[in-house]
């Protein structure tokens, strides 16, 4: 074609609202780079896990969590005890900031970081101590006489101790260690659903198992066949006997489940091959979860509990802390993404007036998507997408440059790596 033709045609198409192909290559790129900074990803995310945390940690330790939290509840509330939402806030919050505290090298860090990290430590630590302290005003709500809810919470917080015992639980004083040991050792007495719930059971067995206390083999068992049977292919296990598309194999299954095998195949109690299949399989579901986000940083609002916010990320999160990303997921390209996810996620309306998470997913939507279960305190889990602090700044997942996710490569006429079912 001749230069003048090619530049008549070129006009032409221009004319019409339609560019030559380079030129949309090149508009689809630059339109996911509008909301790109280079401000420093980690200094963000000390920052927002810092604002989140104080309000419960700072009242906690001081024995004014209950008497200052400021609680809403669900408009469709299934009226269980209240007092529900205490430990909920703190005991989601602990299975987020643990690697955080629990960092040990802190070469790299900002003073401002290591001074932050000192602060939440002592308050956590103090925290600990007044949850199972019943002389104390917040001691939390460990009878289930009319709710079960407790097994829940406090599964998290054995996760939690689980993830750093040196720094959450060793230093514990004696009475505080009886303390949890007979409260966990009491809630045997809760029978779990026939859902994610086994995994409340079996962790905190695992823990009690881990300290070198009694432990129930039978609640640990019963978990990991469950679970097992429950593996519906490609990364994802049904929530029970059905299938539940929503984001419970994030928010609880992948992390839970390899976590009590993790600690079985420590204590001798499994064979290893059943953890690595499990970790293989929690594998294969972050490396689709990172698919769900968009080149814009959002990602598709499905099932139920999605005011958990980006806590459905826990399994990415947990992966890159382990060091262990699928093979094609650069840690850079993990960290730039959920940075744009937490940017559209937490806004000033993501809080309320004193710093207090709220009932939504963007801001404040309490009306719309809250649960039956839902309250402030349940808000919380949103914690568990913060895992990666508890890598030192010179690790790859900080250190290197902002990098495309695949759908910015995708949507942007990059190349990217295809996609198609594993079976495992």
């Amino acid at each position: 074609m001749k230069r003048r033709n090619f530049l008549r045609l070129s006009a032409l198409i221009s004319s019409m609202g339609v560019m030559p192909m380079k030129s949309m290559a090149i508009q689809n790129e630059n339109r996911f780079n509008s909301n790109h900074t280079n401000e420093n990803d980690r200094a963000y995310w000390v920052h927002l896990l810092n604002k989140i945390a104080t309000p419960v940690l700072q009242n906690m330790s001081n024995g004014t969590l209950r008497k200052n939290m400021k609680v809403a509840f669900s408009p469709t509330w299934d009226n269980r005890n209240k007092e529900v939402a205490y430990m909920e806030a703190f005991g989601r919050l602990l299975v987020g900031i643990a690697p955080f505290l629990n960092l040990k090298n802190e070469e790299g860090c900002s003073q401002e970081e290591k001074n932050i990290r000192k602060k939440i430590t002592a308050q956590t630590l103090q925290s600990l101590k007044a949850a199972v302290d019943t002389n104390s005003n917040d001691y939390l709500l460990w009878s289930f006489n009319d709710t079960k809810q407790t097994l829940v919470d406090a599964a998290f917080m054995a996760q939690a101790l689980l993830s750093a015992p040196d720094t959450l639980w060793y230093p514990l004083d004696t009475p505080t260690k009886e303390a949890y040991i007979k409260e966990f050792t009491k809630l045997r007495q809760i029978e779990p659903p026939n859902n994610n719930w086994v995994l409340f059971a079996a962790i905190i067995e695992s823990f009690l198992l881990f300290i070198g206390e009694s432990y129930s083999a039978e609640r640990i068992e019963m978990a990991i066949d469950k679970i097992k049977s429950w593996y519906v292919g490609d990364g994802w296990y049904a929530d029970g006997t059905k299938f539940h598309f929503d984001y419970y194999n994030g928010y609880v299954i992948h992390p839970m489940f390899t976590e009590v095998l993790r600690i079985n195949v420590l204590k001798n109690r499994i064979d290893k091959k059943e953890w690595e299949l499990a970790y293989k399989r929690m594998q294969r579901f972050a490396f689709s979860q990172e698919r769900m986000i968009s080149p814009e940083g959002t990602y598709p609002v499905i099932g139920r509990s999605s005011t958990y916010r980006a806590g459905a990320f826990q399994p990415l999160a947990k992966l890159a802390l382990d060091n262990q990303l699928p093979e094609s997921l650069e840690p850079a390209q993990i960290r730039s993404a959920l940075t744009a996810v937490l940017k559209n996620i937490f806004m000033d309306t993501t809080f309320d007036k004193e710093g207090w998470l709220t009932l939504g997913l963007v801001g404040n939507q309490q009306e719309n998507i809250a649960d039956s279960y839902s309250n402030t305190g349940s808000m919380y889990l949103t914690s568990f997408v913060f895992l990666p602090l508890g890598l030192s700044p010179e690790n790859d997942f900080w250190k290197k440059p902002f990098a495309d996710w695949t759908q910015r490569k995708a949507w942007s006429g990059k190349p990217f790596k295809k996609d198609y079912a594993v079976d495992y």
